[in-house]
């Protein structure tokens, strides 16, 4: 198992279990009790868990979300996916406000070569396009969260208010049917609101992970979402709970599914466009 697994895995076990065992891990893991006390040295470092003899404590709170070192470490190859399908949603010319997280700055790295103007909600996503050729990068006013690095305060949401976007790409904590759209941090709930408030297309992105999760603070209902783009682990019944609230959702496939499409098996639906 490569270190990056190792570590998603550890993340998955502490949300469950107030502690962990290093014994223990590197019998599940099988690998040396060494290379799970490195790991959880790392998790130490970005705040995940106080590290103590034979173990570690969890530190996550229930009611807050991973560092972003952390989240930026899960579902990668399913992130790149969802933003290179957002790209293709995209038209050369759009003005589009960026929400803040790792999905979307997965989505700043598919866009870069476009032309597009661009509002991003964090510096993580505003570095990586201040060198794109073809990018208007628009910045706005406001407080920068310590680690997640994203833009929150009334200066913040009075930027957003004097603008108009085509599209917002917004990230979330939770989506599902019954709780809508969520989120762990109350002041990036007032910055969702104000974004999706100043957009005539609003498209969600998440892995199929979040609809397992409802966060502390409401954003929206699922009538405010145009589309969502996720991956195939999407649950059945919130696939269909979106579709029937008029919801475009936008499935993107692992390598191995569109292998098995190509031998000639049918693929689950990409899309599923509201009828």
């Amino acid at each position: 198992m490569e270190s990056a697994d190792r570590i998603r895995a550890i993340m998955n076990a502490l949300r469950t279990s107030d502690s962990v065992s290093v014994a223990e891990l590197a019998l599940a893991y099988g690998v040396s009790e060494m290379t799970i006390r490195r790991d959880l040295d790392e998790l130490a470092q970005q705040g995940v868990v106080r590290r103590v003899r034979g173990g570690a404590l969890s530190l996550l709170l229930r009611g807050e979300e991973p560092p972003f070192g952390v989240r930026e470490r899960e579902a990668v190859d399913v992130k790149r996916r969802i933003g290179a399908e957002v790209a293709a949603l995209l038209a050369d010319g759009e003005a589009v406000l960026l929400d803040s997280g790792t999905t979307t700055l997965e989505v700043a790295r598919a866009v870069r070569e476009r032309r597009l103007t661009i509002l991003p909600l964090a510096l993580w996503a505003a570095q990586e396009l201040a060198s794109a050729p073809r990018v208007r990068l628009v910045l706005p006013g406001g407080e920068v969260r310590p680690g997640e690095l994203n833009f929150v305060g009334p200066l913040t949401e009075s930027s957003l208010r004097s603008l108009r976007f085509d599209t917002a790409v917004i990230g979330c904590c939770g989506l599902s049917a019954e709780h809508g759209l969520t989120a762990h941090d109350l002041p990036e709930v007032a910055i969702k609101q104000a974004a999706i408030a100043s957009a005539r297309r609003v498209v969600v992105v998440c892995d199929s992970g979040k609809f397992t999760r409802t966060a502390f603070g409401a954003v929206c209902g699922l009538d405010r979402l145009d589309v969502v783009v996720t991956d195939e682990g999407i649950p059945r019944e919130q696939h269909d709970a979106l579709v029937a609230a008029g919801v475009t959702v936008r499935t993107v496939h692992s390598p191995q599914a569109a292998t098995i499409t190509a031998a000639g098996t049918a693929p689950a639906s990409v899309s599923s466009p509201v009828t």
